[in-house]
């Protein structure tokens, strides 16, 4: 999808100051909303707060060796990169994409019919 299509919000100007937990998430707030950020293979992927099954917060899972967040409550998998349910109970992650460049670490939001107005 298009750059143009999304706001980009800044949540950082460098990714080494996020509050980065053990287990390599961390929770930012982005356009009013609770974020989890996560760090697989040196790049930043950005998912929902809540597990859309029982409202598991995300940040407190974990990422297993497939790329997958697993959530604390139940170990509902989740495709990092695009919110896909892996561990096959049909729910769906919302996912954001993340740029990085020497201005910060954004998170975009689709934009939506109104915005353009």
């Amino acid at each position: 999808m298009e750059e143009a299509a999304f706001s980009w919000i800044k949540v950082a100007d460098y990714a080494s100051e996020l509050q980065w937990q053990e287990n390599r998430m961390c929770v930012v707030e982005a356009d009013g909303k609770k974020i989890t950020l996560a760090l697989k293979d040196q790049v930043i992927f950005a998912f929902a707060h809540k597990c859309p099954h029982a409202s598991g917060i995300m940040a407190n899972g974990f990422i297993d060796g497939l790329g997958n967040v697993v959530c604390p409550l139940h170990r509902y998998r989740f495709s990092i990169q695009n919110g896909r349910n892996t561990s096959g109970e049909g729910y769906f992650l919302k996912t954001y994409p993340v740029k990085e460049n020497e201005n910060g670490v954004f998170v975009g939001f689709k934009k939506s019919f109104f915005s353009n107005f």
